[in-house]
């Protein structure tokens, strides 16, 4: 299989794989492993792997990580970072909540991360809020993943890292999984267990995703998985 390639402006160069074809892993693990070199010293890949809900990011990092990657996802990092941040969540945010009529804390004290998303997703301002309490210590906690593994390949699963740029940086590709609308929105319902109106409203805040990773100027792997 050969990769296809739309285009090769600076700031919009992909190549397109179907992740369905039988040699389509092993060619996208070459492409990711065909890394920048400085000098004689072959840089060490560090990839971020992103797409919109339910296209099947954590499917293609399961499948690297059987080539040999190691694979962080932001998502548990971040559920690490909020469950230390909680305090400060429920403060920023709970005369919000209580007019939307949300509650943001379970029985036990701690955050009902669900009632959260339902809150910031359809606001950007709330998440941006939520954003800048979080991150701070999500980008801490991969620098020290990617540190921690400095002799493999390193695979950063994350929806929105564009955000961060810090970490950005670290990247020397982007693997952008891509599917089908009502195939991701049958993935989500199955998974996700949610109202299939919050399910449109999280893809419609993701409109822009990949507009988002063309503008870091990284060269992007678009993957097609359907």
């Amino acid at each position: 299989m050969k990769a296809e390639n739309p285009g090769e402006n600076s700031t919009d160069f992909m190549k397109k794989i179907n992740l369905c074809g039988g040699d389509a892993l092993p060619l996208a693990h070459t492409l990711l492993f065909a890394t920048p070199s400085s000098g004689d010293t072959p840089q060490r890949p560090v990839i971020c792997v992103t797409g919109k809900m339910a296209a099947g990011k954590n499917y293609f990092c399961s499948l690297l990580e059987k080539q040999g990657w190691k694979t962080v996802d932001l998502d548990i990092l971040v559920h690490q970072a909020i469950k230390e941040q909680t305090p400060v969540i429920l403060k920023t945010f709970a005369d919000t909540a209580e007019k939307e009529n949300i509650c943001l804390e379970n029985a036990d004290g701690t955050l009902n991360r669900r009632e959260l998303g339902k809150l910031v997703f359809s606001n950007p301002q709330l998440l941006k809020k939520q954003e800048d309490i979080v991150y701070p210590a999500v980008i801490q906690l991969t620098k020290k993943f990617i540190s921690n593994n400095s002799e493999f390949p390193v695979v950063i699963n994350a929806t929105v890292l564009y955000k961060t740029p810090e970490l950005m940086s670290l990247c020397t590709k982007i693997a952008f999984i891509t599917a089908p609308f009502f195939t991701r929105l049958k993935r989500a319902k199955k998974r996700d267990k949610m109202p299939v109106k919050q399910i449109i409203k999280r893809f419609w805040s993701q409109r822009t995703l990949l507009k988002e990773y063309k503008n870091t100027g990284k060269e992007i792997l678009l993957i097609i998985n359907k």
